[in-house]
């Protein structure tokens, strides 16, 4: 296995340990340490590093060798909140010191409205931490920021000033939501240079956060289409037991137990992938052209394979 595959796989282990600890901790659940090292499968000192020092933000009662949050504070971390602090805390080095600040800064400021976590692998980026830093603060503070954006074919555009409304991270890759020039678009931090932010302020967009809110990924700034699936009876329950694809809905059952699902996307490509997995339980009805460029896609693949072998 590689380096690569085992840090991505450790960081999936932590960020659920912390994620259902926390959760624990925010319901009013007082915690024995080696009752939760017995559950996650890690040893005692592992479970008291998460509960002293991961956790150091929280506002915790220890009292006969258990833990506690303070009352005062319970039900204060939203869903939100908890998935976007496992994000954060040992990820392959990814800001390791912020994350006791997060905590804090959750109980005392609208810091989290900059954020956004979709998914457990994330790319290093420990390179950009003060980038980072500066987005976070001019999103809360709204002011306006400058940059180079190096588009994917190393074009370099010149320096625009856009209004930043959101961190994002979208299975594993971290982006600027950003309204330039009249639209909605997202930005690939780790193409962002000399990145300055401007002492002028800017009135947020009620259309802008309805639009992020709205969205499940990365393509903004442009009209929403349906995507109509037929999902077999094989797979069904996976996509009755949480959402799969953006914006699901479950149309309705069909014979056998299977179900039709709704989807509304922006782009081909925010749905194919997720398709292309479920095969060949899946198949998409509505538009056709869509399941045309499936299977075009999919014979294309097996002449290449064809040819290699």
């Amino acid at each position: 296995m590689s380096s690569t595959k085992r840090s991505a796989r450790a960081h999936d282990t932590l960020a659920y340990r912390l994620s259902e600890v926390l959760t624990k901790l925010n319901q009013g659940e007082s915690l024995d340490p080696q009752a939760l090292a017995d559950e996650f499968g890690v040893n005692l000192r592992t479970i008291q590093r998460d509960l002293n020092v991961r956790f150091a933000g929280l506002p915790l009662i220890k009292a006969n060798g258990r833990y506690k949050m303070d009352e005062a504070h319970l039900g204060k971390l939203t869903i939100r909140d908890i998935e976007r602090f496992a994000a954060f805390t040992g990820v392959s080095g990814l800001f390791p010191e912020m994350s006791g600040q997060f905590l804090k800064e959750v109980f005392a400021t609208n810091a989290n409205d900059a954020w956004q976590v979709r998914g457990h692998h994330y790319e290093d980026v420990r390179e950009h931490r003060a980038m980072f830093v500066a987005l976070e603060q001019a999103i809360v503070q709204k002011h306006t920021v400058q940059f180079r954006y190096c588009k994917t074919n190393g074009d370099t555009r010149v320096r625009i000033a856009v209004e930043p409304y959101k961190l994002i991270n979208q299975k594993g890759i971290w982006y600027l939501a950003a309204w330039d020039d009249g639209k909605l678009k997202s930005f690939a931090i780790t193409r962002i240079e000399a990145l300055l932010v401007d002492a002028e302020t800017f009135v947020p967009r009620k259309q802008v956060d309805k639009e992020l809110a709205d969205s499940d990924g990365i393509w903004l700034g442009a009209a929403r289409h349906r995507v109509l699936i037929q999902v077999n009876s094989q797979v069904a329950t996976f996509f009755q037991r949480r959402n799969l694809v953006p914006n699901q809905v479950i149309e309705k059952e069909t014979a056998g137990g299977g179900i039709l699902v709704a989807s509304t996307v922006v782009h081909i490509d925010e749905i194919l992938p997720i398709i292309r997995y479920w095969i060949p339980h899946v198949r998409v009805l509505e538009p056709p052209h869509y399941q045309q460029i499936l299977e075009q896609g999919l014979a294309d693949y097996l002449k290449q394979t064809a040819r290699v072998s």
